[in-house]
């Protein structure tokens, strides 16, 4: 009998991961606590920007004209645990208010609801986010509070998505990490991905805690190298030095690679800040903090990017004040093809030189409605060319394709002074100058 699949919690990650279940062909049933973004769905509409998503969810939802029927969403726990034979759990890990600290509520009132409910073998797969030693926690907790006891299992499987190509990442995973503690849950698990195994994803089986470790074992790594070229950028600034250059040189070696060495404002985003200070966090109160120390300074590398950004923008005005001054920024969002704005280095500095007295317009391609709810203070511009208009200085702070195609000349015409600062060294410093403008990059003071 074919498997049959639940996904509680339909944010960004379980959204992806129930129409991607749905795609490899399981009968699937979201469950969400929110009833508008439950009706969202229903309609095979999603809440958020994701390349490729909205499409792939109206080919399954039920109702759908010419969809497969496949998916379906519900409110009802109950109907969740009758219907399901493996349940993924993608509920919401914020960082606690105030602190570094993983905020657990979300996941613990879902295994609470849950429980009660299940009364036949079904295996629970955790795919949150979560401080190391939450699974023998949550495996005890279900054993206890299930009908069927010990038959409800637990399985850990973090997810790894990359906002912009999380379907791709869904149904074709770099690797399919499990925490299982039992022949029968690897087994299920194999099951569910037989389809990428084939094709050949890798299938890493472990226990629960390097399951666990996993994710925010590899998004410490990913900012420990960004933060790394940006360190290199601000001693380049220093030294005279170009650094893109310096990563093009350095990546030849392919014991470092190429990826994750383009200096500028830093990362953002819902994942990568919370979850290293969650990760230091936790390894404080396993008495093993002093492993983590290096984050610390990560992260504040990272935070300190942006304060250069607004320095390197009073520069480009004359040193002054910002009052009076006009000042485009392009891009709003952490990252492109996203509309994701949460921690957002691009906001984030628009926001710093508001604050100081500069007239901010800001113009985005996904992210607009987002950033307006965050910032509602800010100027926004429906064009690039209008944000742009009697601009002082115009601030490149997130890639987006758009950005690279824009003809330099045209933007010009609507500037009050060509002046660029590229705060993600994406931009052609010679096709900019050849229009007139005045360019500068983060890390490449004389490039």
């Amino acid at each position: 009998m074919a498997l049959k699949i639940t996904v509680i919690g339909t944010g960004y990650l379980g959204a992806t991961h129930a129409a991607a279940m749905a795609e490899l062909g399981y009968e699937v049933l979201g469950l969400d606590v929110v009833p508008e973004k439950i009706e969202m769905l229903q309609r095979g509409e999603v809440p958020m920007y994701e390349p490729g998503l909205e499409e792939l969810l109206r080919k399954h939802v039920a109702g759908i004209e010419g969809s497969t029927g496949r998916l379906r969403f519900t409110m009802d726990w109950a109907e969740v645990a009758e219907f399901g034979d493996v349940h993924f759990m993608c509920t919401n890990t914020p960082q606690k208010h105030g602190e570094y600290a993983c905020d657990m509520s979300y996941v613990d009132r879902a295994f609470e609801l849950l429980a009660p409910h299940l009364t036949r073998p079904a295996l629970v797969v955790g795919k949150s986010t979560v401080p190391v030693g939450s699974a023998d926690r949550l495996a005890a907790y279900l054993a206890e509070h299930a009908p069927v006891g010990a038959d409800a299992e637990l399985a850990w499987n973090p997810e790894f998505l990359r906002e912009g190509f999380a379907v791709q990442d869904t149904l074709h995973p770099d690797r399919i990490v499990v925490g299982v503690r039992s022949e029968r849950a690897e087994k299920l698990l194999r099951e569910v991905y037989a389809t990428p195994i084939a094709a050949g994803s890798p299938f890493v089986v472990t226990d629960f805690p390097t399951a666990e470790l996993v994710k925010t074992a590899a998004n410490s790594f990913l900012a420990t190298k960004i933060s790394f070229i940006n360190a290199m950028a601000e001693v380049c600034e220093a030294a005279d030095g170009d650094v893109v250059k310096l990563a093009e040189a350095i990546g030849h070696d392919e014991r470092i690679g190429k990826k994750f060495l383009r200096a500028g404002i830093g990362f953002g985003g819902g994942c990568l800040p919370k979850d290293i200070r969650a990760f230091m966090a936790r390894a404080g109160e396993l008495g093993a903090d002093q492993a983590l120390t290096f984050l610390r300074e990560i992260d504040s590398i990272n935070m300190r990017r942006r304060g250069q950004m607004v320095e390197m923008t009073r520069e480009a005005l004359g040193g002054g004040s910002f009052l009076g001054k006009r000042v485009a920024v392009l891009g709003a969002t952490f990252k492109p093809d996203s509309d994701d704005v949460r921690d957002s280095p691009a906001l984030n500095v628009a926001g710093q030189i508001h604050l100081q007295g500069g007239q901010v317009t800001v113009y985005d391609p996904k992210g607009m409605p987002n950033a307006l709810r965050l910032f509602p203070t800010l100027g926004y511009a429906d064009t690039a060319i209008e944000a742009v208009r009697g601009a002082d200085v115009v601030l490149h702070l997130t890639e987006w394709r758009e950005f690279r195609e824009l003809d330099p000349a045209t933007l010009g015409e609507a500037v009050r002074a060509r002046v660029v600062l590229d705060g993600r060294n994406a931009l052609d410093p010679a096709l900019w100058r050849k229009a007139g403008w005045t360019f500068r990059a983060m890390g490449r003071p004389t490039a």
